[in-house]
């Protein structure tokens, strides 16, 4: 992917990792078109940053997902790189019935949102000279954590599909990169922000960056610190790890 002189759709740019992809992509020379739920944010982000603007879209609805995503191709014709960020990380107790209610919430905003995001623009990005999508998984995606499990499923399906959307786009003008952030300081649960376990956001963006600029051609950009999650089951530290993460949190 080249870093600068794209069209990005990234909906889920409100806050957090996704905000700040969309401030660093807009810096470097791309024009950034945010989604989100909060209306007054997006107007903020628009009018304090250049080079992004903003649009509504619910990706826990798919009639919203694809209004949205035909308003973005029309508006937007150029548009060329697809980031499907939006997501929401809760507990579950999974020892009762009450789960459930939440885990279907995860599922259809983690798995389901990106799905329909993707199908929406997939034959779009086609048709474009280079394209992306670049889907968000997570390093929980490779060790789980005990008390998601919901999100932690839905982190390992957008893995596994990545890579078999990579080798049916294979022949195509889209290229398929998967990013897979370790805990980062950000709002997604209670008290991460300032969780000494999770990474400082800015440092987590430089990398990511960083790694975008220099490898161009990364089929999923691996931050340092998410590395002994991807890796565990490669160097038989799974079960190490695991425990790890439990005692953690």
């Amino acid at each position: 992917m080249n870093i600068q002189g794209n069209t990005i759709f990234l909906p889920g740019g409100t806050s957090g990792i996704g905000l700040g992809l969309a401030q660093r992509f807009a810096a470097a020379g791309n024009t950034v078109i945010v989604g989100g739920r909060r209306r007054e944010l997006l107007e903020q982000i628009s009018r304090d940053t250049p080079g992004i603007e903003g649009v509504y879209i619910d990706t826990a609805d798919a009639d919203s997902i694809a209004s949205v995503s035909a308003e973005v191709q029309r508006r937007w014709p150029s548009t060329n790189v697809l980031i499907a960020m939006a997501g929401i990380m809760r507990a579950e107790n999974l020892t009762g019935a009450d789960f459930l209610p939440t885990a279907e919430a995860i599922v259809t905003t983690n798995l389901l949102g990106p799905l329909r995001l993707i199908a929406n623009f997939s034959e779009f990005l086609q048709a474009q000279d280079a394209a992306t999508i670049v889907t968000v998984s997570s390093g929980l995606a490779f060790v789980p954590l005990v008390h998601t499990p919901t999100y932690n499923a839905t982190k390992a399906a957008i893995h596994s599909f990545s890579e078999i959307l990579r080798l049916q786009l294979a022949d195509t003008s889209v290229q398929v990169i998967e990013l897979v952030p370790p805990a980062v300081q950000t709002t997604l649960m209670p008290g991460q922000e300032t969780s000494d376990y999770a990474m400082p956001l800015d440092d987590f963006l430089t990398e990511v960056m960083g790694i975008f600029r220099s490898q161009p051609e990364a089929k999923e950009i691996l931050v340092e610190n998410v590395l002994p999650l991807r890796t565990a089951t490669a160097t038989g530290t799974y079960d190490r790890m695991l425990g790890m993460l439990a005692a953690s949190h």
